[in-house]
């Protein structure tokens, strides 16, 4: 009988592999990095349904390409929203990201939260359930979302292959070090996002990114952080 071996099986054998010998680290003494780590500032911005889209926009509308993110197949529109929270407060000119998504969602950094009068839950996109809600303000309606805002976790964009040269897996936590002038710091809980179509990348916030001052970030180095060494008695 022919013994197989699945390629997940494969990918987690070389993980643990690089785990015991290098704990807490990359391994690029083991083998190369696949792809250079890009660390980007995902600025406050809305993921539009295509029904929410006809309602601000009009019947019809269709996002229109302003920019191609980082990632392939996605982009920022031309489409901006004005959101309103509880307090009556705006932010205007919300930039739109495309494709249209199957739920519109709201991202928002911590600051933004207080100018609008909203506690917003730390979530992973998509996981939307039980979030507070806003109004959305287009040029052609408004849409009153009873859920679907929050505060984007720190997370990071993996292959499978990125996944083995770090030693991790999908929904892991990652620690960034980002090395500024001023104000080295290490963002804990990079939640990692694994695909096979994604190019390696990490996403924080914008209060984050100014926090570490990343355009002035001579180093950045993502690794899995090392288990408690305590001895207890």
């Amino acid at each position: 009988m022919k013994n197989s071996i699945s390629r997940s099986q494969v990918e987690q054998l070389v993980r643990q592999a690089l785990s015991q010998q290098l704990p807490g680290t990359s391994a690029p003494g083991l083998q190369t990095a696949p792809n250079p780590l890009v660390v980007n500032i995902s600025a406050r911005h809305v993921h539009l349904s295509q029904e929410h889209l006809e309602v601000l926009f009009g019947k019809g509308s269709e996002l229109e390409v302003q920019k191609d993110l980082y990632q392939d197949g996605y982009f920022a529109a031309t489409q901006t929203v004005a959101i309103v929270g509880p307090r009556r407060r705006m932010i205007p000119n919300v930039r739109v990201l495309g494709p249209c998504r199957g739920d519109t969602q709201v991202e928002l950094a911590y600051t933004d939260s207080i100018s609008l009068g909203l506690d917003l839950p730390v979530r992973i996109s998509g996981d939307i359930k039980g979030t507070p809600g806003c109004v959305l303000m287009g040029p052609q309606g408004v849409v009153e979302l009873d859920f679907g805002v929050i505060r984007a976790a720190r997370h990071v964009h993996m292959s499978p292959a990125d996944c083995a040269y770090y030693g991790c897996a999908n929904g892991d936590s990652l620690h960034l070090r980002v090395d500024s002038p001023g104000c080295t710091t290490v963002l804990e809980d990079v939640v990692v996002r694994e695909n096979p179509d994604v190019k390696l990348e990490v996403h924080i916030d914008t209060d984050e990114g100014n926090a570490v001052d990343l355009d002035h970030a001579t180093s950045v180095k993502l690794y899995v952080p090392e288990s408690c060494k305590c001895k207890h008695s």
